[in-house]
């Protein structure tokens, strides 16, 4: 087994730890696991090839972007962008059935939760955007940005990138600059298109309310992952990092089974860190930024 250590990935930037799920996802002959130190970063492992010359390979170029289906146009179906009317995402989705990448319909809305407007909810990892973006328009963007050679990426993982002026898919707080700070956000390329590719694992859900026939209805929607760690708190993202080599399946499997709550069990699976998300503080009402921070547990 080959296996690369990735300082470009810590564990506690929530965007770098989606990378890292995204990576096996996109190549799923690769595993992850954490370092043990006192600030884990990703470790890519695979047997009988090199994870990083498996990640070029499998580094996803502007036809597979356009094949997702959440792209604007998509398979004759009706056009979606920020506002999704709740028929068209079902007909989007029943096309979709089947197909490899669902999973970028499921993890980014949910027609659980439909508005007065009759809207699906969007997930915590889908955040509105400047000039009403959407996140298939911000990924294919972003994407632009990276020169899919070995070089850029290697100098990605390694924690030396080159940074670009991008909002990138808009939650990633470290794009943002002090409130004295006049300069555009400042993105890494290589680790938005992976984190994008991190929410396969991460499906939101609604409790299948309608406000268009209950305007009393709840429509918060819940993103696996996000949940309140104390009685009373706002819900919040909360991750692991774990000493074993896992691919995709096991990752899924090793969400499932984790309880924050109860770190006495967090051994039983290899689980030797974890963080909560900190999210942005907005700077007053006309400031619509999203971001999320991390907190460690």
């Amino acid at each position: 087994m080959t296996q690369v250590q990735c300082p470009g990935l810590p564990a506690d930037w929530v965007n770098a730890w989606l990378a890292a799920v995204g990576i096996t996802v996109l190549d799923q002959r690769i595993r992850l696991h954490w370092t043990t130190t006192s600030s884990p970063v990703a470790v890519l492992s695979a047997v009988g090839c090199d994870p990083i010359e498996a990640l070029i390979e499998a580094w996803p170029d502007t036809a597979f972007l356009s094949e997702l289906p959440i792209a604007e146009t998509w398979r004759g179906t009706t056009a979606i962008k920020r506002k999704v009317p709740v028929e068209a995402f079902r007909e989007r989705a029943r096309v979709a059935r089947g197909h490899r990448h669902a999973w970028a319909l499921s993890s980014t809305m949910t027609d659980l939760c439909v508005d007065q407007d009759g809207e699906v909810a969007h997930a915590p990892f889908d955040p509105p955007a400047p000039r009403g973006a959407y996140l298939h328009q911000r990924l294919v963007k972003v994407h632009k940005h990276v020169d899919p050679s070995a070089t850029h990426i290697q100098d990605a993982l390694r924690g030396q990138p080159v940074l670009v002026k991008d909002n990138g898919l808009g939650f990633d707080q470290g794009r943002l600059a002090s409130s004295s700070d006049t300069t555009d956000p400042l993105t890494n390329p290589v680790v938005e298109v992976l984190a994008f590719f991190g929410l396969c694992l991460l499906p939101v859900r609604g409790a299948g309310t309608d406000r268009r026939l209950d305007g009393r209805a709840n429509i918060s929607e819940q993103q696996r992952g996000f949940m309140p760690f104390k009685v009373g708190e706002r819900h919040k993202f909360h991750w692991p990092a774990w000493n074993r080599p896992l691919d995709r399946d096991g990752i899924d499997a090793i969400l499932d089974s984790w309880e924050p709550t109860r770190q006495a069990g967090w051994p039983l699976l290899g689980i030797h860190s974890a963080w909560q998300s900190v999210q942005y503080q907005n700077q007053g009402s006309l400031d619509s930024t999203r971001a999320f921070g991390s907190e460690r547990l």
